[in-house]
């Protein structure tokens, strides 16, 4: 297996290459040492890099060390995701008619993952994070292709099945992205759906609960979507199909499901002030960016002031795919954790989801919070207090953006 050749075709042509895949007889060792660890590693690295070497991201908030630690706990709880993944399309498999099959599950989820796993070197430039997410979604598509190909569902039950899995692999991958913990907590966590309407997860440092429900209502939203797929594909009509695959696809991200046009990013941008209390704008752009009916847009500025001050802000519009910006996760899970050096704590500020971070030696930390359900502002300050952080976005004007809730809704 040439891993720049199967990743080139897995992204160009990749009807033709499931059909490849297929027919191989490629070992579960051969996978891993050869294309899961390798792709799987480009995330981690750039995220260490961008943020000790470069100064962007989440890793600039602490030390080398701290930064090279995490990125390495990152690599590894990736690595177990891709395989619980497969655990879970090859568990699923009889409910919608599949084969089981654990290497071709291995295979699904390894291949699938593949455009996410190259998109982690945007992690360099967070700005281009945008095409990240958009990488993202081109995942689940893959993952809607290969399924009836490897484990012989029917394209009518792809959508469905490529839901569910979809929705198994975001609690694990939030859950530990969130708090790390062992797969033993995923699992078990997991296996008590049908029972608690939250789950909660307990460690030395705090609390992290999932809500449940919010899951359902997601699983929901997807069998609406998987039934407006399966009359389009009946109906033969290219468009109907075209515009049901686009919503199945927004209802898997945690959206409406409806096609929106996100604002224009020049009105995004107009929203960052030319400073903010003492802080003085040094930049600022904006772009956007789609696939099909599935589009971004977002505005970034920087701030400086004296003594190294500096923040970083950005407003995203993630239009109906709000999980793309992470704010799904947020709606879904409540977490608070301290510690001697930091904290990190969700929370609602005026009806609205808020998550904020703070390095207390380094006095660096993030504050973010969604609006109307689309909209995200990003506050990411260096050598500031919080305060600062929740003034930064205070500024931006989160009012404002409530006004454009509707902007770009299609009935």
């Amino acid at each position: 297996m040439n891993l720049v050749d199967r990743a080139k075709k897995i992204i160009l042509t990749p009807q033709a290459e499931w059909e490849v895949i297929n027919q191989e007889s490629t070992s579960t060792s051969q996978l891993y040492t050869q294309y899961i660890v390798l792709l799987a590693a480009i995330g981690p690295v750039a995220m260490f890099l961008g943020g000790s070497f470069l100064g962007f991201g989440f890793f600039s908030l602490y030390g080398i060390v701290h930064s090279l630690v995490a990125a390495v706990f990152s690599y590894v709880l990736g690595l177990v995701g891709v395989f619980l993944v497969a655990l879970i399309i090859d568990a699923l498999a009889p409910s919608f008619g599949a084969q089981k099959n654990q290497l071709q599950a291995l295979k699904v989820a390894a291949y699938s993952f593949t455009p996410a796993w190259l998109a982690g070197i945007f992690h360099l430039v967070p700005l281009l994070g945008i095409l990240g997410l958009l990488a993202f979604a081109y995942t689940v598509y893959l993952m809607y292709l290969g399924l009836p190909v490897l484990m012989k569902t029917t394209k009518e039950k792809a959508v469905g099945y490529t839901a569910v899995v979809f929705v198994c692999a975001f609690v694990i991958f939030a859950v530990f992205g969130f708090i790390g913990t062992g797969v033993a907590g995923v699992v078990g966590g997991l296996s008590l759906w049908g029972h608690r309407s939250e789950i909660s997860i307990t460690d030395s440092s705090g609390t992290t609960t999932v809500n449940v429900d919010g899951l359902k209502q997601l699983g929901a939203n997807m069998e609406a979507a998987s039934k407006q797929m399966e009359a389009a594909n009946k109906s033969g009509n290219p468009q109907a199909q075209a515009d049901a695959a686009a919503a199945a696809m927004a209802a898997m991200a945690g959206g409406t499901g409806k096609a929106v046009e996100p604002v224009d990013q020049n009105l995004l941008k107009a929203m960052l002030p030319d400073s903010i209390a003492d802080l003085k704008r040094t930049r600022l752009e904006a772009e956007k960016a789609g696939m099909g009916n599935i589009k971004v847009s977002k505005a970034d500025a920087g701030y400086a002031g004296d003594q190294g001050r500096s923040v970083d802000v950005t407003i995203t519009d993630a239009g109906g795919t709000p999980m793309f910006g992470g704010l799904a996760a947020w709606a879904m899970i409540e977490q608070e954790r301290d510690s001697d050096d930091s904290y990190e704590k969700t929370g609602k500020v005026n009806g609205r989801p808020t998550h904020e971070k703070f390095n207390k030696k380094s006095h660096d930390g993030e504050y973010s919070v969604v609006v109307a359900g689309r909209f995200i502002v990003e506050a990411r300050g260096r050598q500031v207090d919080m305060d600062t952080l929740k003034q930064v976005v205070a500024a931006v004007g989160p009012d404002k953006l409530e006004a454009l809730k509707n902007e770009g809704v299609k009935q």
